[in-house]
């Protein structure tokens, strides 16, 4: 996979005086099937989240508060998205290496991913990642 495999997907955006509204649905909005959610959140100064790679695993990456930076590395690229908006994801494939930093207080990070937890799915060797991809 390359960077320009990554998409930021601009979610629906209902609009209220109440609040706003937006919503993700699976294989609509993101081009795969909802299997698993999680989230990363009171992440102290400094610390990064991340640090590896997915064999198969694809995911969609929100801020559903606050801000962070979603560092994104194809082994040949490198590419920073600054996520800090809770009505847009980006959709990030297999076999891209990701990083998360720059949190801010009180930041929350939603992750929706395509498959069940699997550790032998991750790669947390960067230089094992580039070799897988070639490079």
């Amino acid at each position: 996979m390359k960077l320009s495999d990554i998409q930021k997907i601009q979610l629906p955006k209902i609009e209220d005086d109440r609040g706003n509204l937006s919503f993700v649905e699976s294989n609509n909005h993101i081009p795969f099937d909802i299997k698993r959610s999680y989230l990363i959140y009171d992440v102290p100064g400094g610390q990064i989240r991340g640090g590896h790679a997915y064999r198969t695993l694809n995911e969609f990456i929100i801020a559903l508060s606050g801000s962070f930076d979603l560092v994104l590395d194809d082994g040949d690229e490198r590419k920073v998205f600054s996520l800090n908006r809770s009505y847009y994801g980006i959709y990030v494939p297999k076999m891209i290496w990701k990083n998360l930093e720059n949190f801010s207080t009180n930041a929350v990070c939603l992750v929706l991913a395509s498959d069940y937890y699997n550790a032998n799915d991750y790669i947390r060797n960067y230089d094992e990642f580039k070799n897988i991809n070639n490079l």
